[in-house]
């Protein structure tokens, strides 16, 4: 039913430089959302394993506690062994000794539990965010599909929620660590040496005038990426699907061309975004080797001067690296964290889509619909400036079937997207059995049709899986009934295992026609009041053409049909032809009638017989 589709799809769309060019035409244009309300917008997510946070918060404190009584203890230690007696105090380090083997062990086991508990939580939070997004995706409107690649949404939901869920994996408890250590060192460095602790906080200055910069730089670079990356699954998902047209116009160096155009791209954001984020880590390590060797000089001096002992020193400059490791940290992970948030950035613009309108309060359901269709004065454009239809207006009553005829874009598929409400139309009402479709639900306005369309979707799965997708509840004695009637069974029974052969939407284990078959069974097997046959049997050869159509003619005598075709021998039988052009009906009537005018059908007719 895309066939108007494109109308405003290709308004929409940029010029292309050339053919092929895939990934220009849906790269990503939205601006990305502000960093910080997405990284609220995480924990907001995060919060809902409260309780496993908590716990992973607490046994991350106590490790980092562990921790920070090593230095402490290593001071200590120092100050057993008496220089100007040159006596050791045996006792005390051996109490020393055995309390930093306790602490290392402690500080061991709990990152071990912590480890696989924040594991555990991070999967939890990858699975509910694939789902939210999955469950969106079956929510927005068809335009979003029609107007952004396949790959660039599947993109978002693979690469960039594994991007989310290895960042937070990684850092989570080492951010939160990391915040206890530096909070605990500062603490105990001011309790040995203020003076010296003065010397030691100048490297803060420079770290923050260092993460904002390279931040800055960054992070558009992180951004591109993420979207270069999105065009390019693009490109690799429209030519695979499409390598039959690709090979037949001989486009393979075309379409290298467009793939080596977008991957040169990502590499070069890429490049650039490692480049700039690995900046951070070497100029972290000399802002500390710089700020230890003042601090080192200082507790010399001081030491030397009786102001404090060694011990203290040792204490302090071991308490200044693990005050400067956690920054160390922060830097190693910044490239990580800045890819994350890009990541997330894309997850939420799909996840922030306007959803399909809401049903009207007090919808009803539809029981026992007669197949009554009546459009009243119905207009609607795809986008603005060009209308598809334009004030039109027929009555189709229970059982009929018609036909739409009309030049490709006149608005054939369009009238059944607005009767299916795909689409909401602009102006005037589409009723069934006299009830207006905005006044009833979505589901029982959906379950009024069996659909066959032109492009046949199949899903992986048996054939039976396939048939039954309309009636789940239907055996298989009406799965092979509904196949005998559309004339699929003859060739499924060839199959090697019949019914239960595994098929796929994307293989070619079965031919277009055969394929058509499967969907004109899996519509007879719905059994629904209205029958829509967008270009039913375009795929079939003449003769088996003619088998469905006496099978399809048994199926109508009790639905109301619409039928979407150009070959005559598709509609001269239907109770009324409807010609559609400029967004009019030009005329409608049967056959006889249409060709006695000699109007638009006339002149179609006769054009084909030429």
């Amino acid at each position: 039913m895309a066939e108007n589709n494109k109308v405003r799809t290709v308004a929409n769309m940029p010029k292309l430089g050339r053919l092929g060019g895939g990934a220009q035409r849906f790269a990503p244009s939205a601006k990305p959302k502000n960093t910080k309300e997405t990284l609220l917008r995480l924990m907001k997510i995060f919060m809902i394993w409260r309780k496993s946070i908590l716990m992973a918060v607490l046994l991350t404190i106590l490790s980092s506690t562990a921790s920070l009584f090593t230095p402490f203890l290593l001071g200590k230690a120092i100050n057993t062994f008496n220089i100007k007696t040159s006596s050791i105090d045996t006792s005390l380090l051996t109490l020393i000794i055995f309390a930093l083997v306790v602490c290392y062990l402690a500080s061991w086991i709990i990152d071990t539990l912590n480890g696989m508990m924040m594991t555990q939580v991070t999967q939890k939070l990858v699975k509910h965010i694939r789902f939210e997004f999955f469950s969106k995706l079956q929510k927005i409107p068809l335009e979003l599909y029609d107007t952004r690649a396949h790959g660039d949404t599947m993109s978002r939901i693979t690469n960039d929620v594994d991007n989310i869920s290895s960042t937070i994996s990684q850092t989570t408890t080492q951010l939160i660590a990391s915040i206890f250590t530096i909070s605990g060192s500062f603490i105990m460095m001011l309790i040995l040496s203020p003076l010296l602790t003065l010397v030691a906080i100048v490297s803060i200055p420079l770290f923050l005038l260092l993460t904002k910069t390279i931040a800055r730089r960054s992070r558009k670079y992180f951004i591109g990426q993420q979207q270069k990356l999105g065009a390019l699954n693009g490109v690799i998902e429209e030519n695979i699907v499409g390598l039959k047209m690709v090979k037949a116009f001989n486009r393979q160096q075309t379409v290298l061309d467009d793939f080596n155009s977008i991957n040169r791209e990502l590499c070069s954001y890429s490049t650039k975004a490692q480049i700039w984020s690995g900046f951070m880590m070497p100029f972290m390590n000399v802002i500390n080797n710089i700020s230890f060797a003042f601090i080192a000089c200082a507790g010399g001096i001081l030491s030397v001067k009786g102001i404090i002992t060694i011990g203290v020193v040792v204490s302090f400059l071991t308490y200044s690296k693990q005050f400067g490791m956690p920054l160390n940290n922060l830097a190693g992970m910044f490239n990580n964290i800045q890819s994350a948030l890009a990541g997330a950035e894309r997850v939420f613009e799909i996840m922030d889509e306007e959803e399909e309108a809401a049903d009207n309060p007090g919808v009803k359901e539809l029981v026992s619909p007669k197949g009554e269709v009546e459009f009243c004065n119905v207009s609607f454009s795809y986008s603005t400036g060009r209308a598809v239809l334009n004030n039109v207006s027929f009555k189709v009553n229970p059982g009929e079937v018609i036909a739409l005829v009309g030049e490709t874009g006149a608005g054939k598929t369009t009238l059944v997207n607005l009767l299916t409400r795909f689409y909401d139309l602009n102006q005037g009402k589409i009723l069934i059995d006299n009830t207006d479709i905005m006044d009833i639900s979505r589901q029982s306005l959906r379950s009024c049709f069996s659909v066959v369309l032109q492009d046949t979707c199949l899903f992986t799965g048996t054939i039976y899986d396939n048939i039954r997708y309309s009636r789940p509840s239907a055996s298989d004695m009406e799965v092979k009934e509904a196949a005998r009637l559309a004339h699929a069974d003859e060739f499924i029974s060839r199959l090697p295992k019949g019914y239960s052969t595994i098929v796929t939407g994307s293989t070619d284990n079965l031919s277009q026609g055969q394929r058509q078959l499967l969907a004109i069974a899996r519509a007879i097997l719905c059994n629904a009041p209205i029958l829509i046959l967008d270009e039913a049997t375009s795929s079939v050869d003449t003769k088996t053409e003619k088998e469905i159509q006496h099978a399809l003619l048994t199926l109508m005598k009790n639905h109301t049909s619409f039928l979407i075709a150009h070959r005559l021998s598709t509609i001269r039988d239907a109770d009324k032809i409807m010609v559609i052009g400029g967004g009019e009906i030009l005329e409608s009537g049967t056959h006889d009638q249409l060709m006695k005018n000699q109007g638009a059908y006339y002149k179609m007719v006769i054009s084909q017989m030429s």
